[in-house]
């Protein structure tokens, strides 16, 4: 029975991973409880005995003349038949026949192994999924619920594998899912709960934008191009400020690709999302002006004491600095951080004049990506009386423009 016993531990832990001195534990609490169901209570005095390659059982009693109480108590001829030189008061291990216990004691060990086997395996893919945190998996789409739309994602394979959550508010709208479907998500949380890990993915979450690129664009992947920082209306429209880390790098033309084959990669996966690619700059000035492209820009002048600034564009660029429904100029103040006011150049001369900032009054840009990773409040962009109207200009505005 030991050698069958320890055979079995061994297969499981080179089947699932579960380690032999986690399940001989299990299987010692298992023991005991059984032998507390089978005996009504008393386990102090029982141990299991763990030899090379065999497990034994004992319950130790106390050598005395009169046994009153069994569970703790032993008589001495009892005694001397498993310890010839036992004398009164002296403590003995009585062999326990695990085979003797009852239908109710066995069940109960069974229950005990099962719940082991399954905390062991939760801890695994726990584990092992919190080190996927923020990275981007590919996974097999098992059902779509029909109400909340809330989809179950098979993600990971063989002992290392389990269902992620992708929640309605966490897919690009517009963007079915069907089951059955293979897709890429971004891992965002692994949550600990009583029915084991729960992964927490998104279709819509900028940090897949930013992994995407990494797949695709080698320079961003060995560090000669950094991502400094993204903002997304997931499914519409996206901004990414890239930055060289080295002399003579072109970081835009690194991301787009020859003939736009690297970008247009991105594109297809997030299904015709638009993508701008700008220079990041430690020039806040050159960052809005950069971020608001495709438009042009004539001045951006900082305002001292806030981080906001002023734009002037060309009056034929307004609606394209706007952008639809003000998308261009909401994405580009997320991208910077900067509230923007977008004015016109025939207003100009009628402008309050801004002060002049002095040197150390200028707020330089961030130089984290914040958004990649977590949620920043959305900042506001505006000042400007002309209607944001799309122009026939930047509905024409796509992918391949950036190259």
């Amino acid at each position: 029975m030991n050698a069958e016993i320890f055979e079995a531990l061994a297969q499981l832990e080179k089947e699932r991973g579960i380690p032999q001195a986690y399940m001989l534990e299990k299987i010692t609490q298992a023991l005991v409880a059984a032998y507390k169901k089978d005996k009504d209570g008393y386990t102090d005095n029982v141990f299991v005995d763990l030899g090379e390659g065999t497990m034994r059982m004992y319950v130790q009693k106390e050598v005395v003349d009169d046994v009153f109480t069994p569970a703790t108590e032993i008589a001495l001829d009892a005694a001397r038949k498993i310890d010839p030189h036992a004398q009164l008061g002296d403590l003995v291990n009585v062999d326990v026949e695990t085979k003797s216990f009852g239908r109710i004691a066995a069940q109960t060990a069974k229950q005990v192994i099962i719940q082991g086997i399954r905390e062991a395996e939760r801890g695994m893919i726990f584990d092992s999924f919190s080190s996927k945190e923020h990275e981007i998996l590919t996974g097999t789409v098992l059902r779509v619920e029909p109400q909340s739309g809330d989809a179950i994602i098979r993600i990971g394979s063989g002992s290392d594998r389990t269902d992620a959550l992708l929640s309605g508010s966490e897919q690009v709208r517009g963007e079915r899912v069907t089951e059955g479907e293979i897709i890429r998500v971004y891992v965002v949380e692994v949550r600990r709960s009583s029915r084991g890990p729960q992964v927490i993915v998104s279709r819509t979450h900028p940090g897949l934008v930013k992994r995407l690129f990494e797949l695709n664009v080698p320079e961003i992947e060995s560090g000669l191009v950094e991502v400094k920082s993204i903002a997304r209306e997931a499914g519409s429209r996206t901004k990414l400020a890239v930055h060289p880390t080295q002399p003579g790098v072109d970081a835009v033309g690194a991301c787009v690709g020859t003939r736009g084959g690297r970008v247009s990669a991105v594109v297809d996966e997030l299904r015709g999302e638009k993508m701008d690619i700008v220079v990041w700059s430690e020039d806040p000035a050159a960052f809005v002006a950069s971020a608001l492209s495709p438009a042009d820009v004539i001045s951006v002048t900082p305002i001292p004491g806030a981080k906001a600034c002023r734009v002037i564009v060309p009056d034929d660029q307004l609606s394209l600095a706007i952008g639809k429904e003000g998308q261009n100029a909401r994405l580009a103040a997320r991208l910077t951080g900067y509230k923007i006011d977008i004015k016109p150049e025939s207003q100009a001369a009628d402008l309050e004049p801004i002060p002049e900032a002095a040197p150390e009054e200028l707020e330089e840009p961030e130089t984290e990506a914040a958004e990649i990773t977590e949620e920043i409040p959305e900042a506001e962009a505006g000042g400007t009386e002309a209607p944001a109207v799309e122009t026939e200009e930047e509905s024409e505005e796509s992918v391949e423009d950036a190259e």
